[in-house]
């Protein structure tokens, strides 16, 4: 496949098969703080604790299974700690908030706007509009299968 023809398939308008997730280096480009976005999807408890506790990177976690020790990154932890909340994903949750949230979920693995549209209540072509609009939202694009990301 020639180059041209493979910057052309890159530029075909996604459907409702295409899958979607965050491509965190999107925000690295767009000089966007990743953190402090992620800081807002944690429960007022949660975020109570990061604020007080501003340098905390990692914490030790203790497996339930194993009983080993592990160190994680805190924040992390606390988002699938976050996710396991029933209110977690809610009718009140902005559409762009609850794709991003279900991918935090997920750990980010790609699903299609009808997949997307199964957890956040949302019509499958309402998600794919907001997704392919004239902006990209907190990181959100299709999966370029090249690897490679248009900006």
């Amino acid at each position: 496949m020639s180059t041209s023809a493979s910057a052309a398939s890159r530029r075909v308008k996604p459907t409702l098969d295409t899958k979607f997730h965050i491509d965190y280096e999107w925000w690295d480009r767009e000089g966007q703080e990743l953190r402090v976005y992620l800081l807002s999807h944690l429960s007022p408890e949660q975020r109570d604790f990061f604020t007080e506790h501003r340098d905390t990177e990692e914490i030790d976690w203790i497996d339930p299974v194993t009983a080993e020790v592990h160190r994680v990154d805190a924040l992390q932890r606390a988002l699938q700690e976050a996710a396991r909340q029933p209110d977690f994903i809610s009718a009140h949750t902005s559409l762009v908030d609850a794709v991003f949230r279900v991918f935090l979920a997920n750990n980010n693995t790609p699903l299609t706007p009808v997949e997307l549209s199964q957890h956040i209540e949302r019509p499958p072509m309402t998600i794919l509009r907001t997704l392919t609009g004239a902006r990209i939202y907190k990181g959100i694009r299709p999966v370029i299968d090249d690897g490679e990301n248009d900006s």
